[in-house]
C-alpha cells in the first residue's frame, strides 16, 4: 500500500527528498529516493528509533535503504545506524575509529547517551552493535542513486566535531543536509569534540556547497535558507574568536 511522507510524520523538501524530525532530541533523519537505491541520513538515537527509520523508509521507498549516511559521530545520530546492517554506511574520515569494539570512541557515546537521558540498558546494546563506517570520505564523494538521482556526500569539516559529513541532493531546490554544524531549535552546542576555529571555515564550505537558492536541513530544527547559514557563521565567529 503507497503511504504519503505526510503519513508517516515525514517532510517532503524535494521531489524523492524529505526529512522526519524525531522526539527527544529533536534530531533530523533524512531519507533520498533514487530508481535503485534508498540513501538514510543519520539514524537515530538508539537501535528502536533506527528499526522505526527503517520501516518508514521501506513504506516510503519500496525497497530496503541501500545507503547510509552519518553526519557526524554523536549518539543522538548514530546509534541506529545498526539497523542497517544491509546498508553501505559512509562518514567523515575518521568516523569508523572511534566506532572500534572496545575503544574509547563508543564508551564516551555511550556515557554521553545516559547523560544525556537514554535508557542505559539501550544506550549499552547501540554501542556494542555500532556498524563499521566502510566508506570514509575525504573530500567529495558522488553517490549514483539511479534514475539520474546523483547525491554528493562532502567531508565539509572539522567544525561541530572532528568529523563532518554534508550530504548534497542536486536539483531545483537543491537541499543539503547540514548535521549539527547547523542547527535552528538552539544556539550549536560545541562540546569537547568540537572544533570551535575552523566551524566557520566549515559553513563557508557548506555555502560553497549548497549555494544561495539551496534549503538547508539542520541537525536540530526547521529547514531554513542560506542567510540563515550565513548568520549562524558569523555568530560561530565572533563567540569563538575567529577573525574573518
Amino acid at each position: 500500500m503507497t503511504v504519503t511522507w505526510a503519513e508517516l510524520g515525514w517532510e517532503w523538501l524535494a521531489d524523492g527528498v524529505g526529512r522526519c524530525r524525531l522526539p527527544g532530541w529533536d534530531c533530523t533523519a533524512g531519507l533520498v529516493l533514487g530508481a535503485d537505491a534508498a540513501l538514510m541520513v543519520d539514524a537515530g538515537s538508539s537501535l528502536a528509533e533506527g528499526a522505526r527509520l527503517r520501516e518508514a523508509a521501506r513504506r516510503l521507498a519500496g525497497r530496503r535503504v541501500t545507503h547510509l549516511a552519518l553526519t557526524h559521530p554523536h549518539f543522538d545520530h548514530v546509534f541506529g545506524a545498526a539497523a542497517f546492517r544491509d546498508a553501505e554506511v559512509y562518514g567523515a574520515v575518521g568516523t569508523d575509529a572511534l566506532f572500534a569494539p572496545g575503544g574509547r570512541g563508543r564508551e564516551a557515546l555511550r556515557a554521553d547517551a545516559v547523560a544525556e537521558g537514554l535508557d542505559p540498558g539501550a544506550a549499552r546494546e547501540a554501542a556494542e552493535a555500532l556498524s563499521s563506517v566502510r566508506h570514509e570520505v575525504r573530500g567529495e564523494y558522488g553517490l549514483d542513486l539511479g534514475g539520474g538521482r546523483q547525491v554528493v556526500l562532502a567531508n565539509v569539516g572539522p567544525g561541530h566535531t572532528g568529523h563532518d559529513l554534508a550530504v548534497l541532493v542536486p536539483g531545483a531546490p537543491a537541499v543539503v543536509f547540514c548535521g549539527d554544524l547547523v542547527e535552528e531549535s538552539g544556539e550549536p552546542q560545541a562540546g569537547p569534540d568540537a572544533v570551535p576555529e575552523r566551524w566557520p571555515a566549515a559553513l563557508d564550505r557548506l555555502l560553497g556547497l549548497g549555494g544561495d537558492d539551496a534549503l538547508y536541513v539542520p541537525g536540530h530544527g526547521a529547514v531554513v535558507d542560506a542567510a540563515f547559514v550565513r548568520a549562524q557563521r558569523d555568530a560561530l565567529a565572533a563567540r569563538f574568536g575567529v577573525s574573518r
